[in-house]
């Protein structure tokens, strides 16, 4: 079986520095590693009340920048969320390909004194689900739960067996490519806000780029 490497993100801790070099640490090495494989991103946790007394928007933009880093990575993503799932958890569960979750588990979106953190993790619900599916959420901080999630499709699995279920991702991801997974996702997320006329080049050029691998030129 290809290499598997995890990250591991605790969401009772505010993003930090050092999660963010966590996060960079773990990018650098899925990309320097030759070879195909799962990155797997293990979360958990919520923060307390006052979590964003230590934040700035300095430390909150290198994070999210970190996530983008993330969310593009030359590798297959799974991510394997249990318990509460907020904050810094929350953020890297929905940057990555594949999402596992355990039942009990629950996305909260949080909070601090008058309303809900305004993160980028509310941009990529939507995205993921639709506004009104997660609206409660956002608006409330209401908590989303397992089974909630998977029918939105925040979540692809709801398993009671969550080593097993990795198991099934990292063979279902094993053998594909990281620089043409970096490149199907990107079609991806570019479909729901491009035209056709605009996606068509992009999707010829990754075509072109199959069609000239040298085992197909050779065959």
């Amino acid at each position: 079986m290809e290499e598997v490497l995890t990250l591991v993100i605790d969401g009772t801790e505010p993003p930090s520095a050092a999660t963010v070099r966590a996060v960079l640490a773990a990018c650098d090495t899925a990309e320097d590693r030759a070879g195909t494989g799962a990155l797997v991103v293990q979360v958990g946790g919520a923060p307390a009340e006052g979590w964003t007394s230590g934040l700035d928007v300095t430390k909150v933009s290198k994070w999210e920048r970190a996530l983008r880093r993330l969310e593009r990575l030359a590798r297959p993503t799974v991510a394997v969320a249990s318990g509460d799932c907020g904050g810094a958890a929350l953020d890297a569960f929905l940057a990555c390909d594949i999402r596992l979750i355990t039942p009990g588990t629950r996305l909260l979106v949080s909070t601090d004194a008058a309303a809900t953190w305004p993160g980028m993790a509310g941009y990529r619900l939507v995205q993921l689900a639709g506004a009104a599916r997660v609206r409660r959420a956002l608006l409330f901080g209401l908590p989303i739960e397992a089974p909630e999630a998977l029918a939105a499709g925040l979540a692809d699995e709801l398993t009671d067996d969550p080593a097993g279920a990795l198991a099934a991702a990292a063979r279902l991801v094993g053998e594909l490519a990281g620089a043409e997974i970096a490149i199907r996702r990107q079609l991806l997320f570019d479909a729901a806000t491009t035209s056709f006329e605009e996606a068509l080049g992009p999707h010829l050029a990754a075509c072109d780029r199959m069609l000239r691998e040298p085992e197909r030129v050779a065959s």
